[in-house]
């Protein structure tokens, strides 16, 4: 009587189950991924590395995938764009050089953009023929949309060609939406941080320009406009900004202040 075959070999005899245990692992990579999103720090980690993050999620979620790069908008500053390897540096410069590829659309779309042959495909036609001399002929880009509107886009690379089928988009397409809202709430608190710092300089700003104020008042005498007039004419004068003038002035005070104390001694 011949052995029963053990279940791996059932599995390799069995190309549906081989397809399923395939799938099955493809969704477990998706749902650890995404689950991996909520649990990212977000006052612990800086902007660019809560993107390399989601980015490096990415290429797990994703089949095929063999790097990936994040590219966020930004209307107060320069587009912000991380990657996971070098090759997808090179890859993302050529796209942003030529504004022309499949993120640059995916963003401009808010339709996610797959192409199994870069040198080839006819919608990017500079951008797919100097990425596939690089080795690199498949991609998938996703926009990453909230309800607010397109806040970047999450592109996946791999060296072969048809490395990503409409599977491996539909799995993307799931990931990237937990994705854009972890990016936009990291967007927001970064621009609430750079928000606060802005304005803890102005308040410094105004403590150092009020102390300077009061400084040549207490020389000259006068109203604290006249001394403010002072400190604007000294700043047209030596094409200095405000703030420097009245830094140079209360810095100045302190070192007579530390002179005379010396010399006291």
């Amino acid at each position: 009587m011949d052995a029963t075959p053990d279940n791996a070999d059932q599995a390799d005899a069995n190309p549906a189950a081989v397809e399923r245990a395939e799938r099955e692992s493809e969704d477990e990579d998706l749902r650890s991924s995404i689950s991996a999103l909520t649990t990212l720090a977000t006052g612990r980690l800086n902007l660019e590395e809560l993107l390399v993050s989601v980015a490096t999620f990415a290429v797990r979620a994703i089949p095929g995938a063999d790097g990936a790069g994040l590219t966020l908008l930004e209307n107060d500053r320069s587009n912000t764009i991380v990657t996971t390897a070098p090759f997808v540096s090179a890859v993302d410069e050529i796209q942003y050089s030529l504004m022309q590829g499949p993120c640059v659309s995916a963003a401009e779309s808010a339709q996610t953009m797959r192409s199994g042959s870069l040198g080839g495909d006819t919608r990017w036609p500079q951008f797919g023929s100097r990425v596939a001399r690089l080795g690199v002929h498949s991609a998938v880009s996703l926009p990453l949309v909230t309800p607010t509107g397109v806040v970047g886009a999450l592109n996946v690379y791999a060296h072969a060609k048809n490395a990503f089928d409409q599977r491996a988009a539909e799995l993307g397409e799931l990931f990237a939406t937990p994705a854009a809202i972890a990016v936009q709430n990291a967007q927001a608190l970064a621009q609430a941080q750079r928000l606060a710092l802005q304005l803890q300089h102005a308040l410094d700003t105004r403590a150092m320009i009020d102390r300077a104020i009061g400084i040549l008042m207490s020389r000259n005498g006068g109203t604290e406009q006249q001394a403010l007039t002072r400190l604007r004419i000294l700043s047209q004068h030596e094409h200095q900004r405000l703030p420097v003038i009245a830094q140079s002035i209360v810095d100045e005070a302190v070192r007579r202040a530390r002179a005379r104390n010396a010399g006291g001694c």
